[in-house]
């Protein structure tokens, strides 16, 4: 069976950044399957590479956050031109996995499914556009009909759509009934994030602070105000905590004035990192911080950051609501960050410098959890499962598909 595998973004572990898809990739070509990744890099020529037996397409195609919204809109429209003509010369996939965001991308899918009748597999990584509508980041009356209308095409016309959390799927079924919606949520990769067995009953408060560590994308869905307010509501009470940011993003140069600002000198900005490098700060910290703004169309995310988390055991704050807030509840992971006053959220974590037995136990029960239900393999085995149509010699049932 041939996949061709579609994500404008798509990341190997030593750059850093999301990898998901390179991991589901690798997976399932181990199993059988001939993947072929098309995907865009800033460099100024198309160049091919191999990821292990994964071939990868790179299209000369610049994006940065820092991008105003037109030259986001032009990117992601190139992107979909130059993936149609690289698809043109390139042999026919069985079937086309691919993932958001942007939501463009599914664009190529629908494409192919006319120009060929080749059927395609949508993931949707984020509600888009409706989570960049929440944040009145895309404000013109007509350009939201307009991506509602495609958002809705696009998950018609898929043969079946991916989605990363529960909410999701709800959203998704709610937009299209017909449609299968399969839940393979972020995943939890147990080999390269190791639990440190002695990390935490050994912990001596007297000679490192409280270490919370921030590792991801630094946007303004983000929210990561309310990780400054923490710090400040530390400063006052006294604590001498450290509180460490490691990313890049268009926010970046705002939150750093912001903390200069309020005199927040236990606020540590650490440049972007790979995920070996993420390792390395997971492991001389206590507690991972999981950031989004408090808006509902956030709380179905799947944040990589926290199932990292999970697998190297360790405790977590998290700030919004939803489906990963549940988690963190019903399992004893860690704590919420609600509004303000943070007076009985600071008792608790100035209670762990008297009792590391409590952040051992929250990072156990965070590693168990991972191993029970969000496993690296856990997930790939899902996505065979959705693939796996392909591989029987009968396409009738895909021949309806298509005509339809």
């Amino acid at each position: 069976m041939k996949l061709c595998y579609i994500h404008q973004y798509y990341l190997k572990p030593e750059e850093g950044g999301a990898i998901r898809s390179y991991h589901l990739a690798q997976g399932i070509t181990a199993a059988g399957v001939e993947v072929t990744v098309v995907t865009a890099h800033n460099r100024p020529d198309y160049e091919v590479r191999w990821d292990g037996k994964v071939q990868v397409h790179l299209l000369p195609v610049p994006y940065d956050n820092n991008f105003s919204a037109f030259r986001r809109l032009w990117a992601f429209a190139a992107f979909v031109r130059a993936a149609k003509k690289l698809l043109g010369r390139m042999p026919l996939p069985d079937l086309l996995y691919i993932t958001s965001t942007p939501l463009s991308t599914g664009l190529i899918g629908t494409w192919a499914r006319r120009k060929w009748g080749i059927p395609f597999v949508f993931e949707v990584r984020d509600l888009w556009p409706k989570a960049p509508i929440a944040i009145k980041s895309i404000r013109n009356s007509l350009l939201k009909k307009v991506l509602y209308k495609m958002e809705e095409t696009i998950y018609r016309k898929a043969w079946k759509i991916v989605a990363l959390s529960p909410g999701m799927q709800r959203y998704i079924q709610q937009k299209v009934s017909q449609q299968p919606v399969v839940l393979i949520p972020n995943f939890a990769d147990l080999d390269f994030f190791q639990v440190q067995k002695d990390r935490y009953p050994n912990r001596q408060f007297d000679q490192q602070p409280l270490t919370f560590l921030y590792a991801g994308a630094i946007g303004e869905v983000n929210g990561l105000l309310q990780y400054l307010d923490l710090a400040e509501a530390a400063k006052r009470k006294g604590k001498n905590w450290l509180f460490q940011l490691m990313g890049k993003g268009k926010w970046l140069p705002a939150l750093k004035e912001e903390a200069a600002k309020r005199g927040l000198s236990r606020v540590e900005f650490i440049p972007f990192g790979n995920k070996a490098e993420v390792r390395e700060r997971m492991q001389a910290a206590d507690i991972a911080y999981i950031s989004f703004l408090r808006l509902r169309v956030l709380e179905v995310s799947s944040p990589n950051k926290f199932f990292d988390a999970l697998a190297m055991g360790m405790p977590v704050l998290i700030n919004f609501k939803g489906w990963i807030n549940d988690l963190v509840s019903a399992h004893d992971l860690g704590w919420y960050q609600g509004e303000q006053p943070y007076e009985t959220l600071l008792e608790a974590l100035e209670a762990l410098e008297h009792c590391p037995e409590a952040l051992a136990r929250k990072g156990k029960n965070a590693r168990s959890l991972a191993e029970r239900s969000f496993a690296k393999d856990r997930a790939v085995a899902s996505l065979l499962d959705v693939v796996e149509f392909c591989q029987n010699k009968d396409r009738t049932g895909l021949a309806r598909f298509v005509s339809r």
